[in-house]
């Protein structure tokens, strides 16, 4: 008998320390008000802006870099289009001395092919004369039958000779000349030779600065595409804040004017409600979640809120109807409500839980709580604002 009374004394000195620890060392979570979920929205949107912006600013500069790059490319391309022509000139050019070049050499040898020709005909010529047997010069001037007539042999001699020389002269002239001038149009298609290696080398200079400025730009059009991308993402992004935004801020409104509405509306007086066995519990693990680091005055205000909420007809008449209202307490959407429910919450709670539901209410008819902000005014108590 002694021996289950120290096992039954010793369980329950467990659990007594077990819930003084709780007591001590509650956890907690607050739950967001509508009033800090717009100023964290705000806060948020705000930042959004100074992103987008920023975004903005650097396409803006990109936007700047790559007109100077266009620029840049619209005169290179200029520059290149210029060569090229030239380069196509120099070329034509080029084309029409190799036929001059082609046409002064067939000349060449033309007259070369006269010269020997002239030359050949004037050796015949003399040889004739002279290898003839039945006539010899000497013997045409002897058998002339006057002086008239040898004057005349003399003179058609001497114009022959004169002929002979002045064809054979005009021979050599007429080559000279086909070789200077086509010594001349060889210099002229060195010279153009080198104008199109220089021609060329540019080209090539300018056509490598292209394909450069070529890349920058696409690298800029790069840099800018996923800017607008960046800077479309922003503006959605702020488009969703704002629209959070508003519908937070309604939200409040609705808070607000239902504060004003219930304040204009009947009231039940605690002794009216009717509380299920298991009110304290629930009441209790709320408070748990909602204000379980906060002073016991704070403790028992959230029980009144909820106390009031049930006064009030503008709120349901129960405990599980009050805090089970859609989007009222965010413990119950989060799931910390639950999970307190199954393991209990402290007595430090159930007491302000007792408190709340006998009438004890350190803020009045307050319907709403949340953390202290300035937008708020209302019944200060430890780190919660009541209105």
């Amino acid at each position: 008998m002694k021996k289950t009374l120290l096992i039954v004394s010793r369980i329950l000195a467990f659990v007594l320390v077990l819930s003084l620890m709780s007591g001590l060392f509650p956890v907690n979570v607050f739950s967001e008000t509508t009033s800090e979920k717009i100023k964290k929205a705000e806060e948020l949107k705000k930042q959004t802006e100074a992103q987008k912006n920023a975004v903005a600013d650097k396409k803006e500069a990109l936007e700047g870099e790559r007109q100077i790059l266009k620029g840049q490319l619209d005169q290179l391309n200029a520059d290149l289009t210029e060569i090229s022509e030239n380069l196509e000139e120099i070329e034509g050019k080029i084309d029409v001395k190799f036929t001059e070049i082609d046409g002064a050499k067939q000349e060449v040898e033309e007259a070369k092919a006269e010269e020997r020709a002239q030359y050949d005909f004037m050796k015949k010529r003399i040889k004739h004369i002279y290898e003839r047997r039945d006539v010899s010069i000497i013997e045409s001037f002897m058998t002339a039958t006057s002086y008239a007539d040898f004057l005349n042999k003399a003179e058609y001699v001497n114009k022959t000779e004169e002929y002979d020389q002045k064809m054979f002269a005009k021979c050599i002239e007429l080559r000279e000349n086909i070789e200077e001038k086509e010594a001349k149009l060889e210099n002229e298609m060195a010279e153009l030779n080198v104008l199109k290696e220089q021609a060329a080398a540019e080209q090539s200079k300018v056509s490598s600065i292209v394909s450069s400025t070529s890349g920058a730009l696409a690298n800029k059009n790069g840099a800018i595409s996923a800017a607008e991308l960046e800077e479309a993402a922003y503006k959605a992004e702020l488009e969703a804040q704002e629209a959070n935004l508003v519908a937070l801020k309604k939200q409040l409104a609705e808070e607000q004017a239902m504060s004003r509405r219930a304040a204009q509306m009947a009231w039940r007086d605690v002794s009216e409600l009717v509380y299920e066995e298991t009110d304290e519990e629930l009441l209790a693990c709320l408070i748990y979640c909602e204000a379980g680091n906060q002073p016991y005055e704070g403790q028992v205000a959230v029980g009144a809120v909820v106390v009031n909420r049930m006064r009030s007809a503008a709120y349901p008449n129960s405990m599980v109807g009050v805090i089970y209202q859609n989007k009222q307490f965010s413990p119950v959407a989060s799931g910390r409500l639950a999970a307190r429910l199954a393991t209990g919450a402290n007595e430090r709670c159930h007491q302000a839980a007792r408190d709340a539901m006998n009438g004890s209410t350190p803020v009045g008819n307050c319907l709403y709580f949340r953390t202290v902000i300035p937008e708020i005014n209302g019944q200060i108590i430890g780190g919660h604002v009541f209105y």
